[in-house]
């Protein structure tokens, strides 16, 4: 069996890997990978863009890939599911339609409302149509968000109206492109964050391991917000009650919303919620995609075989799937370059990598290149390095380990990730 991951960065790193471990598996291409998953056995990098669909299509065709699984959100909201299927292709994700949870701010708001699934109070404006007088009406902080896809950078917290009023302005007169056409003024909701992944067919849903995302970058939930700075599973937070009121009130009402709407749901769905001090789950946001970096602990924790179970749900066959987890918790560190999440830096030497190798745990690519002999940074989020432990405490011992022996210019991390699972002082 031949499997085709599309994307290059951490997350498809982890995909990749745990792919390759299927015995059915002989071959697992990523397109078009990094110097990571140009390192894993059975694993092969094809130079393809992620974005590049119909040269995808052709690859898959003449290599007869059995399944394709869409890391990122792009290709995604731009039709490849729709587009393999309509060439008899399986291809694990949501189609372009349902897909526009994750491509458009604006549209997710609007679907929450009308089927009554928690979420923060909102409005949407264009430059034609902005109201100031909105903006300095709402409570402090203020939630600007860019409409479309903004490589998870497209949400500002305003401290002050001036704030607001000025993002707000720069979004709607370009620097996200046309993803801030559309802007979303957000009420700010008070919590705490949790990610809940689950894998859907239809209005059948398989939960996935729960877990925890680090959004801002520096220690302390300070600094802007990124793409993710760190993840750890399971998340203490959702508790046995709190997992069911998560599927009744939010993972079940939107397939069955989606359903609804005629834009039936299939691949992974990611709800980035905030729980509120009474306990409801707030939509903050919908991915039509695994997260990153949750998707690499909740990897380094997941027992069955990943290519079965996203078999399953392509052929609609979700129900009585069993899926394993080890008992043990999973922690993973982001390292990120020199600037992140602005104008960061590229192509400086990663050294340590072999003596992290000889360590426990796993060290994901996401932004690396080869040259040579050596491996090189290449993007913003540049590695994830993941502990496993009995516990949360034991896991992130083992991460910072991984973390600790690996250095670049400009190298820069959270040392507090897992904190508030914690009683422990960070390492």
């Amino acid at each position: 069996m031949k499997v085709m991951i599309v994307g290059g960065g951490g997350r498809e790193h982890a995909l990749a890997w745990k792919c390759a471990q299927c015995a059915r598996v002989e071959r697992v291409f990523v397109a078009p990978g990094n110097a990571g998953t140009a390192r894993e056995p059975k694993v092969h990098n094809v130079d393809i863009a992620a974005g590049d669909i119909e040269e995808l299509l052709r690859f898959a065709g003449r290599e007869r890939v059995d399944l394709t699984i869409v890391g990122p959100e792009a290709p995604l909201v731009a039709g490849i599911v729709d587009r393999f299927a309509d060439e008899g292709r399986a291809c694990f994700g949501p189609r372009r339609a349902a897909a526009r949870l994750e491509g458009s701010k604006a549209y997710t708001k609007a679907f929450l409302q009308r089927h009554g699934i928690p979420t923060a109070g909102y409005a949407a404006f264009t430059a034609t149509d902005f109201d100031p007088d909105f903006v300095r009406a709402q409570r402090l902080p203020v939630v600007v968000k860019a409409d479309g896809l903004a490589a998870g950078k497209g949400v500002i917290i305003c401290e002050t109206h001036e704030a607001a009023l000025e993002t707000a302005q720069r979004m709607l007169s370009g620097c996200f492109g046309t993803a801030g056409n559309t802007v979303v003024i957000e009420e700010f909701l008070r919590g705490e964050e949790v990610s809940f992944i689950v894998v859907a067919a239809g209005q059948q849903v398989l939960p996935l391991a729960t877990s925890q995302d680090h959004k801002r970058r520096d220690d302390g939930d300070k600094g802007p917000n990124t793409g993710g700075m760190g993840a750890y599973s399971p998340a203490p937070i959702v508790t046995p009650a709190l997992h069911a009121r998560i599927m009744r009130e939010v993972i079940n009402p939107t397939l069955r919303g989606l359903a609804i709407d005629g834009t039936p749901y299939l691949g992974f769905l990611y709800a980035g919620l905030m729980i509120a001090a009474d306990g409801t789950p707030n939509v903050l946001e919908f991915n039509c995609r695994l997260g990153d970096p949750e998707t690499q602990p909740i990897l380094m924790r997941l027992e069955s075989d990943l290519v079965s179970l996203c078999g399953a749900a392509v052929r609609g066959c979700l129900e009585g799937v069993d899926v394993r987890w080890d008992s043990r918790a999973a922690l993973g560190v982001v390292m990120a370059a020199a600037g992140y999440p602005d104008h960061y830096r590229t192509g400086d030497p990663i050294r340590g990598l072999a003596a992290a190798d000889a360590l426990p745990g796993k060290v994901f690519h996401a932004g690396t290149r080869a040259a040579g002999s050596q491996v090189l940074t290449a993007g913003g989020r540049v590695l994830c390095a993941v502990g496993l432990g009995e516990r949360i405490a034991d896991a992130r011992r083992e991460a910072y380990e991984l973390v600790h022996a690996i250095h670049w210019d400009g190298v820069q991390y959270r040392r507090d990730i897992g904190d508030r699972a914690l009683i422990d002082p960070p390492p």
